[in-house]
């Protein structure tokens, strides 16, 4: 990921920018007026945490000491898990697919071995897991790994059948090689097939179990080099277990069987047992099953053992679902699972092999979740998964972000929703509980909505970079479940499948209001209460949003003012339908002909709506079919809790509800808005006699073909989208969307600029007008072509008066004009400060003995700190913030001048823009098309960051892609993870802290006690000198051009000094001891040395005191 420094030449920028804004006088007072205090300095992009299930996940080990789980998936990626809270996320810079995982039990490091024959070491104690080694195999495939219990030696099968070792201290390959041909039996002409497993005796470390996929079985003496023992079967073996005592081990079969074996006895198996296979009774072989993938054979100390398998299923269990089988003592359980099994690991009590393992557990990794099973309890119930693996539990259709939400929101939405959780599982806590949780400098509340394919929203608490679920809301309620009546669905839906899936959300998070619009053109308005209610009837408004040019020459009177009386080319139902169940009285349709006409996508449920606390259903609007034709989807929508409308919009106009009435207030079709003064050529539309194709939101796995059901709403509008949406990465035909040139469309070419889509809203306290000199609350609309509209909104007064009487919408003119579809609008004051969208605080709706007076204080406007000039001579007063796909510009008002205009992109368009908060200031937030994500400072429009992040975007990533304030973003980066990433520079700073740690010194459980008798007669476990056996000295080298030696990115130097790298620590560890060792053999000669040069001392001065005791002075 490179970073585009750009500080050097900002100054450029900013006059390039100035030079080209329009004609207009304040332009220069303005920018020296306001002082814009955000820099690139204060910009940095990076990866913050990865959240939800692995996607397509493909191995899997466990530490039982450190008790963490890893997960390796096809793509290279490697998820860590510890306690509720603990995750981390790396990836293999080949992205091949992980085949295997080994921990180095309780020493902070783990092997991965992937698809492309390579072995990997990772480092776990640092908070970003770092790889120290890597290994290359050259000629031979890499088919089986295996690291035994406080070893250095790795144990590496290969498809030809050979087994090399490597040194995990240094990552270099031993010269011992236990060759295939070696292994099998001389006389044996056939190829024992690749190796399937490997591992060593659990009471012999000398003996190693070598397992053949054609069906042998050896049992390898490492220090004579030869085979003791050959087991044949005439089935395919897929795994091997052995009992702890080491006399027997199991192994299963692709017929379904499951064979064991005594060590001492090669003839046949000791007991052969097809655990789903029908016994038949004239004692012929039971038939042939699926399958057995992989066993495992765990003992306790006072009960049976536990044989656990997955596969072997009867071939005559047809459409049954992938099962896990435990086996203890004489019963069988067959435990059904929702996807079929990719791995399962037993954790027990020991590390130890050679000990009573006492399993407790089953982990047990499917191809979309994660299960643990309790072996300890009746039933094997599962433990309750506190991991956030449940996004993809239907497909992610939109989300939405918020940061530095109203601290009171997430306790209600936990209080509501803790009353959904179900019931039944295990007792006891979740077993994986490693690590520890990071020191978070992130005090805010953030907040994640899901919109799913099957209807369902859900509310994820996403502070300080964790993930948990808070509630989960059910849309499809409120509509009657679809009866297989294939004639009725050509009747009424607009989409093949997934009916209810979600589109877009509107969300007050002051209010807690929410809105929801599907792909069969429905909106749903909730209102969030803490009391349970049952709604006899289901609020219903009916609309006719559908329009026709016919009549170029004369436009619609009374253009740009925007009268109330404006001619509307559909009408919509005056009134919601209060009285009895919803009914549809124009469900049929009312030509000779056929022709489907008023008839909504979906029926509004007519039974009474239990709606237990949370969020319950204030009112349903539908678009219905008109004249034939189905309606437009949805493409924007608004939510304004202070003013109580919902405005949404699509392809054909825009519809205002106010749902505190219950009323459709305006309905206009896009040219209507313009009034006389529609800048356009437009041309008659031909009606479609045929149905429009389906284009839901609903699917997105596997980026399958789908994906052309799964268009943006401005996708459908610009042909230069296309080849972005189709794959092309957006570097097709990138057409100038100025506005002499037409803008085709993908649903026909007549259409063209008769199809003005309506792509963004935006409610606030402005100017209506040009030269208005006081503030009043309004509707900004953006379209397709890059126009943005305003429609003034004449409120009644707070409380009563505002349920009785009318709201007048009033189009007042356009605003601007930009290139691209308009993304998003906003509003600055005359300091630069943001201006939030009015809004009311949340009170209770189903309070009893609520009063007129506390509804009335609950729904007061929020005002807006604007002090209105009083003559337009004077500064303006505000700034309106518009981005488009292609550029952005800032308008001060009221004088509607553009003073500052920045082109964002000429070859490519932007996806998502946001204007978002920071710290010290506001800015501009863009992710375009090709991969770049871009601020902009505000309102000068500097460029301030500009990365290369994503240049393979594909088109889940555009969809659910989002900015929030404080300097987060994230999007899906596969169906079923959401990755989170930040542009602060602060918060990368911090990032460090904030991230958990995985390794945590634990002291290794003492080894089992061999006993008196064991060690007295040789029964117990008897160690192997690996070092000298694998060693150099003995060995000798392996050969060069096996497999070729990779440091890690931090080179040798780094790892040297890599405090934290347990490799180099036990490196150091062993220097330390081999050079303290060295010098204490070096004072032990010293002081052996001095003992005997003072024994020599002592033995010549004694001699010297003989010789010279009876001599007189004068003799010397």
């Amino acid at each position: 990921m490179k970073k585009f420094n750009i500080r050097k030449v900002l100054d450029g920028l900013k006059e390039q920018a100035s030079s080209s804004v329009s004609s207009g006088q304040s332009g220069a007072p303005e920018n020296n007026l306001m002082h814009e205090t955000l820099q690139s300095e204060n910009f940095q992009l990076c990866k913050t945490v990865r959240h939800g299930f692995p996607y397509q996940p493909s191995s899997m080990a466990h530490d039982p000491v450190q008790k963490i789980l890893a997960i390796g998936t096809q793509s290279g990626a490697l998820r860590l898990f510890g306690r509720p809270g603990v995750e981390c996320y790396c990836q293999h810079e080949s992205g091949a697919a992980v085949i295997s995982l080994q921990f180095l039990i309780n020493e902070g490091a783990l092997v991965s071995a992937l698809a492309d024959d390579s072995v990997h070491l990772w480092n776990l104690r640092q908070r970003r897991p770092a790889i120290l080694h890597s290994l290359k195999f050259n000629r031979e495939r890499i088919t089986f790994v295996h690291l035994p219990f406080q070893s250095k030696w790795l144990y590496i099968g290969t498809e030809k059948g050979n087994i090399h070792i490597v040194n995990v201290e240094s990552f270099t390959l031993s010269g011992y090689v236990i060759m295939w041909n070696k292994a099998i039996e001389l006389s044996s002409k056939a190829h024992p097939g690749p190796v399937v497993h490997i591992s060593d005796n659990p009471m012999d470390e000398g003996k190693l179990i070598i397992g053949y996929e054609a069906g042998i079985v050896v049992l390898w003496d490492l220090k004579s080099k030869k085979a003791d023992y050959r087991y044949t079967y005439d089935e395919a073996i897929h795994s091997v277990a052995w009992h702890h005592e080491g006399k027997q081990f199991i192994c299963s079969h692709s017929d379904g069987t499951l064979t064991i074996w005594n060590i001492k006895g090669q003839g046949k198996p000791f007991q052969t047992i097809t655990p789903h296979g029908k016994q038949p009774k004239d004692g012929k072989k039971p038939e042939p099953c699926k399958p057995i993938l992989k066993v495992e054979y765990k003992t306790t100390r006072l009960g049976d053992p536990f044989m656990i398998l997955s596969g072997g299923l009867s071939y005559d269990t047809v459409g049954r679902r992938p099962c896990l089988t435990v086996m203890h003592g004489k019963s069988t359980a067959v435990l059904e699972m929702d996807y079929p099994i990719v791995d399962f690991l037993t954790l027990c009590e020991t590390p130890y092999s050679n000990d009573f393992q006492e399993p407790y557990a089953v982990v047990v990794l499917l191809e979309k979740d994660l299960v643990v099973i309790d072996l300890a309890q009746n039933g094997y119930p599962i433990f309750e998964n506190p991991y956030p693996l449940t996004i993809h539990e239907s497909p992610v259709t939109c989300c939405e972000y918020f940061a530095d939400c109203p601290v009171d929101l997430i306790p209600a939405l936990y209080s509501v929703g803790s009353r959904q959780k179900r019931q039944g599982y295990s007792k006891k806590e979740w077993p994986i509980s490693g690590g520890n949780w990071g020191l978070g400098t992130q005090s805010y509340p953030e907040i994640i909505i899901t919109g799913h394919a099957d209807g369902t929203v859900k509310f994820w608490d996403a502070s300080a970079i964790m993930l948990q679920v808070l509630y989960k809301l059910k849309t499809a309620k409120v509509f009657e479940k679809s009866r297989n009546n294939k004639e009725d669905k050509q009747n009424t839906e607009i989409v093949d499948e997934d009916p209810f899936a979600i589109q877009i959300m509107a969300w007050c998070p002051e209010s807690r209001m929410l809105c929801v619009a599907g792909v069969s053109a429905n909106l749903i308005i909730y209102r969030f209460s803490r009391q349970e209610i049952t709604t006899e009837v289901v609020q219903l408004l009916e609309v006719r949003l559908q329009y026709e040019v016919n009549d170029m020459e004369s436009p619609p009177e009374g253009g740009g003012g925007g009268d109330r009386d404006l001619p509307t080319p559909g009408t919509a139902s005056p009134s919601p339908q209060t009285t009895g169940p919803p009914t549809h009285p124009s469900t049929s349709s009312n030509s000779s002909d056929g022709v489907r006409d008023n008839v909504p996508c979906l029926k509004v449920r007519s039974t009474p709506l239990k709606q237990s606390s949370g969020y319950q259903v204030e009112l349903v609007v539908q678009l219905v079919w008109v004249s034939g034709e189905p309606p437009q989807q949805i493409t924007s929508l608004a939510l304004n809790s202070s003013y109580g409308l919902i405005v949404f919009g699509n392809s054909n106009g825009l519809a205002v509800v106010d749902y505190l009435q219950k009323t459709v207030l305006l309905n206009l079709g896009t040219v209507e808005l313009y009034g006389s003064n529609d800048p356009y050529q437009r041309q008659a539309r031909s009606p479609r006699k045929t149905r429009q194709p389906a284009g839901g939101l609903c699917d997105i796995n596997e980026g399958s073909a789908s994906e052309d059901r799964c268009k943006s709403p401005t996708s459908v509008l610009a042909s230069n989208h296309q080849q972005f949406y189709n794959g092309g990465g957006g570097r097709g035909d990138h057409r100038d969307n100025s506005f002499s040139r037409s803008r085709s469309s993908s649903v026909t070419s007549i259409d063209k600029e008769a199809r003005e889509a309506i792509t963004s809203f935006h409610f606030c306290e402005t100017f209506a007008r040009k030269g208005d000199s006081a503030i009043t609350p309004c509707l900004y609309v953006g379209t397709s072509l890059g126009t943005v509209l305003a429609v003034a909104l004449n409120l009644p007064p707070a409380g009563e008066q505002r349920l009785l009487q009318p709201v007048i919408v009033l189009p007042s003119g356009t605003l601007a004009r930009l290139k691209g579809s308009i993304l998003r609008m906003a509003f600055l004051d005359n300091t630069g400060t943001f201006l939030p969208p009015a809004f009311e605080t949340w009170y209770e709706p189903n309070a009893a003995g609520a009063d007129s007076e506390e509804r009335d204080k609950a729904r007061k406007r929020r005002p807006v700190s604007v002090s209105p000039s009083t003559s337009q001579e004077l500064q303006e007063s505000q700034y309106a913030v518009v981005c488009s796909e292609k550029q952005a510009k800032v308008i001060a008002l009221p004088s509607q001048n553009c003073i500052f205009k920045h082109s964002i992109t000429e070859t490519s368009f932007v996806l998502r823009a946001d204007v978002v908060q920071m710290n010290i200031g506001n800015c501009v937030a863009c992710f375009c098309a090709n991969g770049h994500i871009m601020t902009l400072s505000l309102p000068g429009l500097r460029p301030l960051l500009d990365v290369n992040y994503l240049p393979l975007t594909d088109m889940r990533i555009a969809r659910t892609f989002c900015f929030t304030n404080l300097g987060q973003a994230m999007y899906l980066t596969s169906p079923t993870e959401i990755q989170r990433i930040t542009y602060s520079q602060e918060t990368c700073e911090n990032l460090q802290e904030m991230l958990g740690e995985l390794f945590t010194p634990v002291e290794t459980p003492e080894a089992p006690n061999r006993g008196f008798f064991k060690g007295l007669f040789g029964g117990g476990a008897t160690s192997l000198d690996r070092e000298e056996l694998f060693g150099e000295t003995q060995a000798g080298k392996a050969s060069r051009g096996l497999a070729q030696h990779i440091p890690g990115p931090q080179g040798l130097e780094g790892m040297k000094g890599a405090a934290s790298g347990v490799v180099a620590d036990l490196a150091r560890a062993r220097i330390a001891l081999d050079e303290r060792g060295q010098k204490l053999g070096e004072l032990d000669e010293r002081t052996a040395a001095m003992l005997a040069s003072a024994d020599s001392f002592g033995k010549h001065a004694h001699d010297m005191m003989l010789k010279c005791k009876d001599k007189k002075w004068y003799q010397f």
